[in-house]
């Protein structure tokens, strides 16, 4: 008997442990790195204000049963793409951009609370939907303080500024913007494409300039060598003379003074013929370098200046377009608002006498060929007036019985008119109109 209730214990004892192990695994909680657990039922400090939840970021946390409740907070990355259309920059022009933000939740205190207080069970779409919202307001603000040139030339600068001005309203949300890149930035006036443009003109006057430059120093340079080729070769011809002079002075020394001086004259002769053929090739080279001066730099100049003139002359419509457009805007709006209240109705009065002709003209071309006025009583009277009775009962009576009492009393009778128009006397009504008027 006691080995059997030893081991009765033993088995009860084994029951209890196994159910605690599945009830203890049930309140043992492990945080993944990238998500937070909220465990909610518990007061404690955080600064100056007490808070009902204790939070646990990687590793484990074990609830208490019936007293906490576990929530998950996902810390992963939120890809928004951002778009602002007609968005005005500083200037008055209107822009497009298009950028993508990288937004999580904060992974750290007190900027998590805001995130747990206002976003604690909600999806994550809709935590997209409110940070998109946030950072295209954001967008909008730095576009109204940066020029379309600062946007569209340095976007690193327009994404920081945006990062900066977005960053205290995602705090307060309990995020935080990881990276963001403008993709595209355009407009509808094609301002930015005047600007490329004229740059364009000015890259394309300079590189003509540039290139015309360059051909005419390598011109120069082509006649400074033939220049030095060609003296080199009068200097060699010089020497060689002198020489060949030298020789036969030498040979003829012992000749007559009459045949030394005429071999001197031929000498001074030679000398004075490459001294002036000297300053020929230099002449040469003046005139090589002016008619180069002439055919290839000027034109270039000139036609730089006019492809500049022409892309001034292209933007100027669409400059001025723009500045006339904002300023009857403007004009208009501080008509309005001088106007005041009374703004709408002066509207509409402008644009009454295109309205009336639409609506008289709808029955300018309508005829009545018979029309019967009666009485109906005076307002408030029940049952209405005798001859509305009478009439309805003539009506009810044609219909039921295809029979018309009144052609038939004026067949009786010979009477001339029809339908005699029965009217009583109100002066708020007008008279009755005879039979067969239109």
């Amino acid at each position: 008997m006691i080995p059997e209730a030893i081991l009765t214990i033993f088995l009860v004892l084994a029951f209890i442990a196994i159910l605690g192990a599945i009830s203890l695994r049930k309140l043992i909680y492990i945080c993944a790195p990238n998500e937070v657990l909220i465990f909610s039922g518990e007061s404690r400090r955080l600064g100056d204000r007490t808070i009902g939840y204790r939070l646990i970021k990687g590793g484990r946390g074990i609830r208490i049963p019936l007293l906490e409740r576990v929530d998950r907070i996902d810390l992963t990355n939120m890809i928004i793409e951002l778009g602002a259309t007609g968005a005005y920059s500083k200037g008055g022009v209107p822009l497009n951009v298009h950028a993508v933000a990288n937004v999580k939740i904060a992974g750290r205190e007190p900027v998590l609370n805001q995130a747990i207080e206002r976003f604690l069970g909600r999806d994550r779409g809709e935590m997209i939907r409110v940070a998109k919202a946030t950072l295209e307001g954001a967008l909008r603000g730095v576009l109204a303080t940066m020029t379309p040139e600062e946007v569209n030339e340095d976007k690193i600068k327009f994404a920081e500024r945006l990062v900066e001005q977005a960053e205290a309203d995602m705090n307060n949300l309990g995020m935080v913007v990881d990276t963001l890149n403008v993709q595209n930035v355009q407009d509808d006036v094609r301002y930015l494409d005047s600007i490329g443009r004229r740059k364009n003109a000015e890259i394309i006057r300079k590189s003509r300039v540039a290139e015309a430059r360059a051909q005419a120093d390598a011109l120069v340079r082509q006649a400074e060598n033939r220049l030095m080729e060609t003296t080199a070769q009068i200097t060699a011809r010089m020497s060689i003379i002198k020489a060949d002079a030298a020789q036969r002075l030498a040979e003829i020394e012992s000749r007559q003074g009459a045949l030394v001086a005429e071999e001197q004259a031929k000498v001074g002769q030679a000398v004075v013929q490459a001294l002036a053929e000297m300053e020929v090739q230099k002449a040469r080279v003046e005139q090589v370098r002016q008619r180069l001066e002439a055919d290839v730099v000027l034109p270039a100049k000139a036609a730089c200046e006019a492809a500049e003139e022409q892309a001034r002359a292209d933007a100027s419509p669409i400059i001025e377009d723009g500045r006339a457009r904002a300023e009857v805007l403007a004009t208009m709006a501080q008509a309005w608002r001088d106007a005041g209240p009374a703004a709408r109705d002066i509207f509409l009065l402008q644009k009454f006498d295109r309205i009336l002709p639409m609506i008289t003209g709808v029955i300018a071309d309508s005829h009545v060929e018979k029309l019967t006025m009666i009485d109906a009583g005076a307002p408030g009277v029940a049952g209405g007036s005798t001859p509305l009775k009478i009439k309805g009962a003539i009506e009810q009576f044609r219909e039921l019985f295809g029979v018309d009492l009144i052609e038939r009393l004026e067949a009786i009778g010979g009477a001339a008119p029809s339908v005699t128009p029965i009217a009583e006397v109100n002066p708020h009504r007008p008279p009755p109109i005879p039979k067969g008027t239109k």
